[in-house]
């Protein structure tokens, strides 16, 4: 292990507490910096991002990828509305929980404290790399982030950004750290001393790889294998709205619909939905069911249900009722987002109670289940897990709590059977 990885991360977890005591405004003062940033040198990203495009055509880098990879203004843009939206939000930090006076004069108080330094391995996505800090400065915290070499220069110089913002305010820009190779990874994960949290965004492989590799808590973030059911009741206007936007709005987005799954009773009616899909370039891959009644699809194989895609690619089955649907998500799906499309309130409700995932939606497109779309504004990523933290991860999921004891002097052995009673007062 390197020298330098320890110097950084100590230095990260310095960094984590003098944020968390500057205050919420100083933390506010930072988003609206970052916000300024963004916009200032939107041409400078811009750039390093075509730069980084251009070599993803030289690696011949897949197209969901790719996809991925690429920035736009109106992405910057969003980041922009989404760091004032944290900035102008309530401070998460020091909130109260609960209040007990336990005697007079003596009084307990849980409140939402920081986690410290979290570390976050990410692919792809440059535009992560502002989310992430957003929420981690947000909440009090640093961060060290590591993203794909696919993405490196865009991810440098939104980092550079991020550490600007931070110095540019007054605070260690160690707030936000960077690691660009591999092996520091492996490094990094030896330091449970001075790291609090991984979040992994990658495949289930990767994330169960690094579990394995560390002593530090792992916050899950895993495929997303998301369904849509159209039920025998839905309305075939909105089933074809939804169809079409959760599979192609942003068809590498972990939040993009891979598998429809067709009431047996809607199937000859649903050949409008399958038109609307083709004309956007969609391949449905179709169940033997399906394809018997339905034009322009291609055959399913076994391998196709519990693929996320990532591209205009989408698996279609026929099911007999609602309780096979939730099987059927239930063995295939990644608990990350599902949905049902019907007007049968008895049929949604049971959907909404009966499937174990991190979002559940009546009527509504998966592309929904975002921390900007939900009013976090942003996400660290969406926890397919069940433990501290699930869904999209704003900033209270980047918080622990700490109890703070406010008495007069009091000790314990003033208590007991022959001294004072403790009252445990809820305030």
């Amino acid at each position: 292990m390197t020298q330098e990885l320890v110097q950084m991360a100590a230095g990260a977890r310095s960094a984590s507490r003098a944020l968390a005591r500057a205050g919420g405004d100083k933390r506010s003062e930072i988003l609206l910096e970052v916000a300024s940033q963004l916009s200032r040198r939107t041409d400078e990203i811009l750039a390093a991002n075509a730069a980084d495009l251009e070599r993803a055509e030289e690696t011949d880098l897949s197209g969901a990828l790719r996809g991925r990879l690429a920035l736009s203004a109106a992405k910057l843009a969003t980041l922009v509305q989404g760091a004032r939206q944290l900035a102008a939000g309530d401070d998460p930090v020091g909130r109260r929980l609960r209040a007990t006076r336990l005697d007079d004069g003596l009084e307990l108080e849980q409140v939402t404290s920081p986690l410290g330094v979290v570390l976050i391995i990410f692919e792809s996505r440059p535009d992560v790399v502002v989310q992430i800090g957003l929420l981690t400065i947000r909440s009090g915290n640093a961060v060290i982030l590591k993203g794909g070499s696919e993405a490196l220069a865009s991810n440098r110089v939104l980092v550079s950004c991020l550490r600007d913002a931070a110095q540019a305010c007054g605070m260690d820009p160690q707030v936000v750290c960077q690691v660009e190779k591999r092996e520091e990874i492996a490094a990094l994960l030896k330091l449970d001393d001075q790291i609090d949290l991984v979040i992994p965004r990658g495949s289930g492989e990767m994330v169960r790889s690094i579990q394995q590799s560390t002593r530090i808590p792992v916050l899950g973030h895993a495929e997303g294998v998301c369904h849509v059911y159209f039920d025998a009741a839905a309305d075939l206007d909105r089933a074809t709205r939804i169809a079409v936007d959760s599979k192609c709005d942003y068809p590498s987005a972990c939040n993009a619909a891979e598998t429809f799954l067709v009431h047996a009773a809607l199937l000859p009616r649903f050949q409008p939905v399958v038109d609307a899909l083709l004309a956007k370039g969609v391949e449905i891959r179709a169940d033997e069911r399906s394809a018997a009644a339905l034009t322009g699809v291609s055959a399913a194989s076994p391998e196709d249900f519990g693929v996320e895609f990532g591209e205009l690619v989408v698996a279609l089955k026929t099911v007999d009722d609602l309780d096979e649907a939730i099987a059927h998500i239930h063995k295939h799906g990644s608990s990350h987002t599902e949905a049902v499309v019907t007007e049968d309130t008895a049929v949604a409700d049971e959907f909404l109670a009966g499937v174990d995932a991190s979002s559940v939606f009546h009527n509504a497109s998966t592309r929904f289940a975002d921390g900007f779309r939900y009013g976090l504004g942003a996400e660290v990523g969406i926890s397919t897990g069940r433990i501290h933290a699930r869904g999209p991860v704003g900033a209270d999921g980047l918080l622990t709590t700490r109890w703070l004891l406010r008495g007069e002097g009091q000790v314990v052995s003033d208590y007991g059977p022959d001294g004072r009673t403790y009252l445990h007062k809820p305030l």
